[in-house]
């Protein structure tokens, strides 16, 4: 038999055994048999399949020794969950040794009712896959495809997989307990890998909303090529199907344990989890993980990486309150062309970014997607940082903006718009420790001038990332030698 690449039998109510000969469907890559009453041992033949790559047994009634070669010795592709009376396999199922009964247990036939079912549902799904094929081609000749809907190649991912059911479990079935956050293009669980015993953020894409492939295929392509330690880190990503039978679509990341920063920044004075709000130095700290993470994204990746939705909500903090920017759902990688002028880099999408974070210049569809639009949102977002005034504040109305408000207070009224958390947590007084408030004073004033620098709306000559970097890393460090002395001389050379 051939033709068939996935087939699906999931919660079927079947029962009996497994027939060893559905290996013989020469071009079978995913095979789903979980939630039924299937018993019996596991089929060897179906190791011996050279095309199946994804193979779920998870929640039936299976016994005996699991095959340990083909799709039986891919971690990843394979899910044997709820099956207790498995043993044997390799090393990584962590199952217990086989004993002489359980291995010597005579293989039952396969029963009547699947050597029917098994040929008809086949020849069923091969004529609704040909009747929805040529439902596509019409309305694509009709009305065409748009291109954000187009589902991606999934050879072009090019990262470890794991199987849906591994997520279903280790997200308690995406219960809503556990969600993280909701965006554009899907929600962020909170989870765990059974084989890790680590706390992974899991991103489900809403492959219902326009774009969400895009936004899939854009993370993947962005994340699998750059390796930094202010980038938040993936681990894995699912493309499969779930037990609706439909497509399912997931990245796995690093954990982080302190939630997003745009949390913390616009939170009450005792902060999250009771730790308090972000003090001067921590905010610093996270300043130069941000520039220092754009930084290697634009000068250090071949071909470059542009982020084009840099804001607090898509930078986590880790358990050091370290910051690692995350969400390169819209990112956009520059191919050779456009490498060697960033600036001129035209993109299709329309409106890349949030309203506030947006550079001007990139308003509107088919506009320049560029380093500078990186820039900018740096720089508002450096403003908010320290002012814990939002973008899209009210108050921000009538030609009034963040950049404006900022570029007012330089440079003897930053404290009138500093946000007075930052010394609060640390117990200053601003009427008693003048000498401290006068540091902070002339630190604030030069991480709020680099942010107006970067947020220029027409720079005649964009200030680039590497310029930010070096002022902001000499913005910290001058903070943290004039702690003690009481002295603070500005930085800003720019």
């Amino acid at each position: 038999m051939a033709g068939l690449s996935l087939l699906n039998l999931t919660d079927n109510k079947l029962n009996g055994s497994i027939p060893g000969n559905l290996a013989t469907i020469t071009d079978l890559k995913d095979l789903y048999l979980a939630h039924n009453n299937l018993s019996g041992t596991i089929p060897e033949l179906l190791g011996n399949s050279t095309s199946l790559l994804h193979l779920d047994l998870s929640f039936n009634n299976l016994q005996g020794e699991v095959p340990k070669e083909g799709v039986f010795r891919n971690i990843t592709g394979l899910s044997i969950l709820g099956n207790n009376a498995l043993c044997g396999g390799i090393q990584q199922l962590h199952l217990p040794k086989c004993t002489k009964s359980t291995v010597g247990k005579k293989k039952k036939s396969m029963p009547k009712f699947l050597r029917i079912v098994i040929p008809i549902t086949g020849a069923i799904m091969l004529l609704l896959s040909g009747l929805a094929l040529a439902g596509f081609c019409y309305r694509k000749s009709k009305v065409g495809l748009k291109k954000d809907d187009e589902q991606p190649q999934l050879t072009e991912i090019e990262l470890p997989m794991i199987p849906y059911n591994d997520i279903l479990k280790g997200t308690d079935g995406f219960s809503e307990a556990n969600v993280l956050g909701k965006g554009r293009y899907g929600t962020v669980y909170r989870g765990t890998l059974e084989n890790h015993a680590v706390a992974i953020a899991v991103k489900v894409f809403n492959l219902q909303q326009s774009g969400s492939y895009k936004s899939f295929m854009a993370e993947c392509k962005a994340l699998r090529r750059v390796r930094h330690r202010c980038l938040v880190k993936i681990i894995t990503c699912c493309s499969s199907i779930n037990h609706q039978g439909q497509d399912f679509r997931a990245l796995v990341f690093e954990f982080m344990a302190n939630g997003s920063l745009d949390r913390w920044i616009h939170s009450n004075v005792d902060g999250q989890n009771g730790q308090g709000a972000l003090s001067l130095s921590q905010r610093l700290d996270i300043a130069v993980d941000i520039v220092d993470a754009l930084d290697y994204l634009h000068n250090s990746c071949q071909p470059p990486v542009i982020h084009c939705d840099l804001k607090p909500s898509n930078i986590l903090l880790n358990q050091d309150i370290g910051a690692r920017v995350g969400d390169f759902g819209i990112a956009r990688v520059l191919d050779q062309s456009t490498s060697k002028n960033p600036m001129n880099s035209n993109s299709s999408i329309g409106i890349r970014g949030t309203i506030g974070y947006i550079a001007p210049s990139e308003y509107g569809e088919g506009l320049a997607v560029s380093t500078y639009g990186d820039v900018y949102s740096l720089g508002v977002t450096l403003i908010e940082m320290f002012t814990g005034r939002s973008p899209t504040d009210d108050m921000f109305r009538d030609g009034m903006s963040l950049h404006y408000f900022a570029e007012a207070s330089l440079p003897d009224k930053v404290m009138e718009i500093a946000d007075s958390n930052m010394w609060l947590h640390d117990g200053l007084n601003t009427k008693n420790d003048t000498t401290h408030m006068t540091s902070i004073k002339e630190c604030l004033s030069s991480v709020i001038q680099l942010g107006v620098l970067c947020s220029r709306q027409l720079p005649i000559e964009p200030l680039s990332v590497s310029d930010a970097a070096t002022e902001m890393h000499a913005i910290r460090d001058l903070y943290i030698t004039t702690q003690h002395s009481g002295s603070y001389a500005s930085s800003a050379k720019i």
